[in-house]
């Protein structure tokens, strides 16, 4: 079966156009043209596992595309690229807190499109297969990674993480003991060619430390190997 994509946006002309450069990738393509709609086809096809991406425009008229955003993810943890005509930062960062994946700001090229289809499909099918069995957990000291529902609890709090937070706690914790270079981290959770610099890696890892170490200066979880890069305590 092809991995069909979800389109939910009522500009008719870019969903038709999005539509058809999907399908030239050898996917499958479905349109909704408004948050109503938008569910109901999510809702048609969860029951068969057939959709792999949704594509959320922000904007509509009858729902926007953060309740949209919020109504999916009471059920399914399928990857959500969010459509933004705006370069507020605050929209960004509201979706990613409601669990989107990932975001693109109008005009966008078909080319930075099709480029991030095609890395959170993958993602999505090679670590995290849906599965009706696929109720994996990572337990350690304290956490619970709960994969299926990406969900992370500490201390029986659930901790709020952006939908790469996840990603980049998940990969690190199921590989612990292992180290990873900046480099590594990023190609193997974003599946992009390394694009952000040492800084940028360093200032992510510090942000998940302050909302899941006990004490974000002497971390427990997350261990810098200095001059090497980072790996997940094996004694966590």
């Amino acid at each position: 079966m092809k991995n069909r994509v979800l389109i939910i946006d009522d500009d008719k002309e870019l969903s038709t156009l999005m539509k058809k450069c999907i399908e030239q990738e050898n996917l499958s393509a479905i349109i909704a043209h408004g948050g109503v709609e938008g569910l109901r086809l999510a809702a048609e096809n969860e029951d068969s596992n057939s959709l792999s991406l949704v594509i959320l425009d922000v904007m509509m008229p009858d729902i926007d595309g953060f309740q949209v955003l919020k109504k999916i993810r009471e059920t399914s943890n399928i990857p959500v690229l969010m459509l933004t005509a705006k370069s507020d930062e605050e929209d960004k960062v509201s979706g990613l807190r409601l669990g989107a994946d990932d975001y693109l700001t109008k005009p966008f090229s078909i080319n930075e499109l099709m480029a991030r289809v095609n890395s959170l499909i993958r993602r999505y099918t090679t670590l995290n297969p849906m599965t009706e069995t696929d109720s994996e957990c990572i337990i350690l000291k304290g956490m619970v990674i709960d994969k299926t529902n990406r969900i992370v609890s500490i201390n029986d709090t659930i901790v709020e993480l952006t939908g790469k937070e996840f990603d980049l706690l998940f990969f690190l914790a199921a590989n612990k003991g292992r180290i990873f270079t900046k480099k590594q981290i990023y190609t193997q959770v974003w599946e992009e060619e390394y694009a952000f610099d040492d800084n940028n890696i360093m200032s992510f890892i510090s942000k998940l430390r302050k909302k899941i170490e006990p004490d974000p200066d002497c971390p427990f979880f997350i261990l810098t190997i200095r001059g090497v890069g980072y790996r997940f305590n094996k004694e966590a």
